[in-house]
């Protein structure tokens, strides 16, 4: 298992904002009365914020495929965000909508190293394997 030191800054933000995302959906889902009429559904939301809650863990265990999975929901908000920003109507929906591209683009961009970084350490041990394996012959 990984240390904690061994886990960027980066890293340890998506694992922070992938998890109150996933607490944040479930508590709505508790303390809304009709989601239907606010355009939601139980099973999206559980859905959801389950999804959210394995990519934490995934991305907490240092696993190549939830760091990617996260950054590609980051990337599906950056573009949501970045229309909402050209129809926005005032300057405080503006400057929020700005705001949120800017950290996830800071986000997003973090993640590649860590990305890297994780798969370049997945080669390194698989190469070490292969070695002893070899030695071992």
């Amino acid at each position: 298992m990984a240390e904690a030191s061994e886990r960027p800054v980066a890293l340890r933000v998506a694992i922070g904002v992938a998890a109150v995302l996933a607490v944040a959906i479930c508590v709505s889902i508790l303390t809304v009365k009709d989601l239907a009429r606010h355009g939601g559904s139980l099973p999206g939301g559980l859905f959801l914020a389950g999804v959210l809650l394995a990519l934490a863990r995934g991305m907490y265990r240092r696993r190549y495929w939830a760091v990617l999975g996260f950054e590609a929901l980051l990337a599906f908000q950056i573009v949501v965000t970045s229309l909402a920003l050209v129809v926005a109507e005032t300057l405080l929906a503006a400057g929020l909508c700005a705001l949120s591209v800017g950290l996830a683009g800071w986000l997003f961009w973090k993640l590649v190293r860590v990305m890297g970084s994780i798969q370049s350490g997945e080669r390194d041990a698989a190469a070490v394997a292969t070695e002893a394996n070899q030695a071992l012959r």
